[in-house]
């Protein structure tokens, strides 16, 4: 599905014009990126959880060449399903 089906999919459920449903995902894709940068956990309850993971700089490998490379630490934005959006994936 694309951002714009999703888009029209709000739009229809919520009965308002497409215009507003893009603003409004849009909004809330942006908001669920300022509160990671801080890195704060966001849950939706039965949706999942939203959060930022550290991982550690390690030794890795270019595919190409086969010489070892280091790569750096990082924070990585991470989701765990809830039981409801697990149920109805099944």
């Amino acid at each position: 599905m694309t951002k714009a089906e999703l888009v029209n999919f709000i739009a229809k459920d919520c009965k308002m014009a497409k215009a507003t449903a893009e603003r409004t995902l849009n909004a809330t894709i942006h908001n669920l990126g300022k509160c990671l940068r801080r890195k704060d956990k966001i849950t939706l309850t039965g949706f999942g959880t939203f959060y930022v993971s550290k991982r550690r700089a390690r030794k890795g490998r270019n595919p190409q060449t086969g010489a070892e490379i280091n790569i750096k630490a990082a924070n990585v934005p991470k989701f765990k399903p809830g039981k409801q959006l697990k149920d109805w994936v099944q």
